[in-house]
């Protein structure tokens, strides 16, 4: 059974139209007959699990939404993002390129999660951040402010990267390390 159709009712972005969904039945925290959020086709957003595309967010592209993954607000997934688990993404948060987002993770105000980079485990990523090309935030990490991590960098732990830190190359940021302010990185293991 569905739990979700597309409407009439329809945007054009990026060249593509989207289309909003209304839910079929009642799961989750969505009751039968909620408006959703748009989707460009069914492949974005699965039929199954509590998944669901919320206010004014889009999924576009080969972008796709599995299991009780979120994004709402006006946050946008595209390319071919993939979300899945408890993920959330909301407000003006943005996913794609072949990136992740899955476990408990949460992407939210104006990040940005892109290239193959990934987001896990209770990892959040806010604020401006900017996490791009192979990087990886998993465990309990927050990647938030103005920061932004790229290269090969894996951040885990308890560990926090904020401020204007610059994270690239070979650089492990884990345990309960804070790399803060105009910090530059690369090629660093940095644990406390």
């Amino acid at each position: 059974m569905k739990k979700y159709e597309l409407t009439d009712e329809s945007v054009v972005i990026q060249g593509r139209k989207l289309f909003r969904i209304r839910a079929l039945v009642s799961f989750g925290n969505v009751k039968e007959g909620d408006m959703g959020g748009y989707i460009e086709k069914e492949d974005n957003l699965s039929q199954d699990g509590n998944s669901w595309v919320g206010g004014n967010a889009i999924v576009i592209e080969n972008a796709r939404l599995e299991e009780n993954a979120w994004v709402c607000g006006n946050a946008r997934v595209e390319g071919n993002a993939r979300l899945d688990g408890n993920a959330v993404v909301y407000e003006n948060a943005r996913v794609d390129g072949n990136a992740v987002v899955g476990g408990h993770a949460t992407v939210s105000e104006n990040a940005w999660v892109g290239g193959n980079a990934a987001v896990g485990r209770n990892a959040t990523v806010g604020g401006n951040a900017i996490v791009i090309e192979n990087a990886r935030v998993f465990g309990y990490a927050v990647v938030h402010e103005n920061a932004a991590i790229g290269g090969n960098t894996e951040v885990g732990g308890n560990a926090e990267v904020c401020g204007n830190a610059r994270l690239y190359g070979y650089t492990v940021v884990g345990g309960n390390a804070v790399v803060r302010e105009d910090v530059r990185m690369l090629h660093f293991f940095f644990f406390d």
